[in-house]
């Protein structure tokens, strides 16, 4: 590794004077807003009409394709004031994204483990969900380990 790309993950942009972790973290809390927000409009959240509460009965699909519900879009919403509060400093930056995408890979394996059509699916999830949480969960992971030099902080 070149000496300019070791120091390239630790050092700040000269465009908006943050850390790479700062920015990844910001920019991943607002994705989640937007998504948080999306959910909530009739027409990118098709069936609308369907949006419940929770649980496997809510039928509304943000872009037709991810099953969600008042409290998954409210989850949505909360991981994105998170990382934008969690990117006022990097070690916060790194937790939210490390510690998010830990979160989204255990609610991966919940999707996979339960029952769809039972009450456990309380979020609730369907199979494209499963797998964005899980690639989401694994580029929040990336994220928070290559955007800083420094270990994790105890």
């Amino acid at each position: 590794m070149t000496n300019a790309m070791a120091h390239s993950r630790g050092r700040r942009n000269p465009a908006d004077g943050r850390a790479p972790a700062r920015r990844a973290s910001a920019s991943v809390g607002v994705l989640f807003l937007i998504v948080g927000v999306l959910g909530f409009i009739p027409g990118i959240t098709s069936n609308f009409h369907e949006l419940y509460w929770a649980g496997h009965e809510s039928g509304a699909k943000l872009f037709g394709a991810f099953q969600v519900s008042v409290l998954h879009n409210l989850v949505h919403l909360a991981f994105g004031v998170a990382g934008l509060a969690m990117s006022r400093t990097v070690p916060g930056a790194r937790i939210f994204l490390v510690g998010g995408g830990a979160i989204y890979v255990v609610l991966w394996l919940y999707g996979l483990v339960i029952n769809r059509g039972s009450a456990a699916n309380f979020i609730p999830v369907n199979l494209a969900d499963n797998w964005l949480h899980f690639g989401l969960g694994l580029g929040m992971i990336t994220l928070g380990l290559l955007t800083v030099r420094d270990p994790l902080p105890r």
